[in-house]
């Protein structure tokens, strides 16, 4: 054969490679509202970007009547190519090719392309469409996924991973999703469960959907096993992108700045009339966060559980940030398990990719109640303490309203090593809001007195006056200062730029035993 005839065999070859599992399943896949496995990297990635890798990878196996079918690339496309011109390394499953199970040499194909990342210093973004593990290869197939998810581990706070569930992922194919950093799902077309309806039907007899059992919605509102809810692929891709405008390569680079257009000396009027003069009366949080953070901005993370917190990244004064907010407007902002588990992680998150972390508190307190213990709220809760506590990038907060009791110490108060800690005029530092107070202080005499609901509400006067303000805490040094509102975001940017050259260490350890 000459020159000419290899490269035409190559040609045809590259061009069979890319049919995956042929005409017939692509449209059906399409008809299921999916895009192909290549067509996603080709939203995902900046165009032209893309350069594959083990494009002619088959598989080996012989049983079952493998032996007669030996698609190139073995279900799963893999390579590197780039976001906003930064390097990431992806893996991207196709269904049409034997369902997108996971075989042996599928799993090497991703193992190939993760220490690629690590040695590189590059994200790791992995879209999953698979029937999980390829039944025809048994433990060979399972040994492939453990070694999936041993080096999704040793990546974990080294650099950053992302899954994006765009079809079924049962059984062990959850687990790695489940350690890397975020994940996107896809409404009516995205899965997670460990077993599928059927299962559940005949070890437990409950009869359940697939879209109760794990759908889109289930594992953004009530679970929490997923971060960002799409509502379609072309969403959820274009969501992944915008998460890399704040969030680094690595845990040695710097996280990317935003335009930093927006005035840093910006002073916002509305943010006098924010927190209502009624201390028991809710309002939004995001209303404050709009307007400190420039252009109004804000990547949410996990919008939709436990929503009593916020968490998400935004830039200020052009610097990426990782925000943490108490939402009043929820549950009054009050700490539960959900609220915890949600925030400590992001602020791990945050901590492990050099993210300073902005906290705005108005915060009465852990949820009481029978639930919440049983539930184990004391470590949970504590999960929380220890996010914040082990946390050695800089650390700013701002309370607005409400900083009650333990909660007060765990919202990244002074104490647990809070860089710039500032408040507003309506700020309350207290163990307990003045009425509960009150009420345990002066039981006694109030039950002793001839009008009790008039000598509890003179004594709530003479508290709220003594405590239910920030100015006992400002002169302890618990704060930094007390500040007008409307500089809350000049004062802000200016912490942040005078804490970039910050050098914390935590003591030697191999690591910490976080309340789990």
């Amino acid at each position: 054969m000459t020159m000419r005839d290899k490269l035409d065999l190559l040609e045809k070859r590259r061009a069979e490679s890319e049919l995956g599992g042929g005409a017939k399943r692509l449209e059906a896949q399409h008809a299921k509202g999916k895009l192909s496995a290549r067509e996603r990297l080709d939203v995902l990635l900046d165009e032209g970007s893309f350069t594959e890798l083990d494009r002619f990878v088959t598989h080996r196996s012989n049983d079952f009547g493998l032996d007669k079918e030996r698609p190139y690339g073995d279900g799963v496309v893999t390579g590197f190519g780039r976001i906003d011109g930064r390097l990431v390394y992806v893996f991207s499953q196709d269904f049409t090719v034997f369902g997108g199970s996971l075989s042996e040499t599928h799993a090497e194909k991703i193992c190939k392309i993760m220490d690629l990342a690590m040695e590189n210093g590059a994200p790791v973004i992995g879209l999953n469409d698979s029937g999980g593990a390829r039944i025809q290869e048994g433990v060979v197939s399972l040994g492939g996924y453990a070694d999936i998810f041993l080096r999704n581990t040793l990546a974990s706070g080294v650099i950053p991973q992302i899954s994006a569930i765009l079809g079924p992922c049962a059984g062990g194919a959850v687990y790695s999703p489940a350690i890397t950093d975020f994940t996107f799902m896809v409404r009516g077309t995205s899965f997670m469960f460990v077993t599928g309806p059927n299962v559940v039907k005949t070890v437990t007899h409950e009869d359940v959907t697939m879209e109760q059992l794990g759908g889109a919605e289930t594992h953004g509102e009530i679970s929490g096993v997923s971060h960002f809810t799409s509502a379609s692929e072309l969403e959820c891709l274009e969501g992944i992108r915008a998460l890399f405008r704040f969030v680094p390569s690595n845990n040695v680079d710097a996280p990317p700045r935003g335009a930093g257009t927006d005035p840093r000396d910006r002073r916002d009027e509305a943010l006098l009339d924010v927190v209502p003069d009624n201390a028991n009366k809710p309002y939004d949080m995001h209303d404050v966060l709009k307007r400190v953070i420039d252009d109004g901005e804000f990547v949410e993370v996990q919008k939709d559980y436990a929503a009593n917190i916020i968490v998400g990244f935004a830039h200020l004064g052009g610097d990426s940030v990782g925000i943490v907010a108490n939402q009043p407007a929820v549950l009054a902002g009050v700490l539960d398990i959900s609220a915890s588990l949600k925030a400590a992680r992001f602020i791990r998150f945050c901590d492990a990719f050099n993210i300073p972390l902005v906290t705005f508190e108005d915060v009465p307190g852990f949820l009481p109640g029978l639930t919440q213990e049983h539930g184990g709220i004391i470590k949970h809760g504590a999960k929380l303490l220890y996010a914040y506590c082990e946390a050695t990038v800089p650390k700013l907060t701002v309370i607005t309203r409400k900083a009650y009791g333990g909660a007060y110490d765990v919202m990244s108060s002074k104490h647990i090593r809070g860089d710039y800690n500032i408040a507003w005029p309506t700020a309350e530092v207290a163990v307990m809001g003045p009425k509960g107070a009150v009420e345990i202080l002066f039981k006694k005499e109030i039950a002793e007195s001839k009008d009790p609901a008039k000598a509890t509400d003179a004594r709530v006067a003479e508290y709220t006056e003594k405590f239910a303000n920030p100015y006992v805490a400002a002169s302890r040094g618990f704060v930094d200062d007390i500040i007008d509102p409307r500089d809350t975001r000049p004062r802000l940017i200016a912490a942040l730029e005078s804490l970039r050259g910050k050098r914390a260490k935590n003591p030697p350890k191999k690591h910490g035993n976080i309340p789990l």
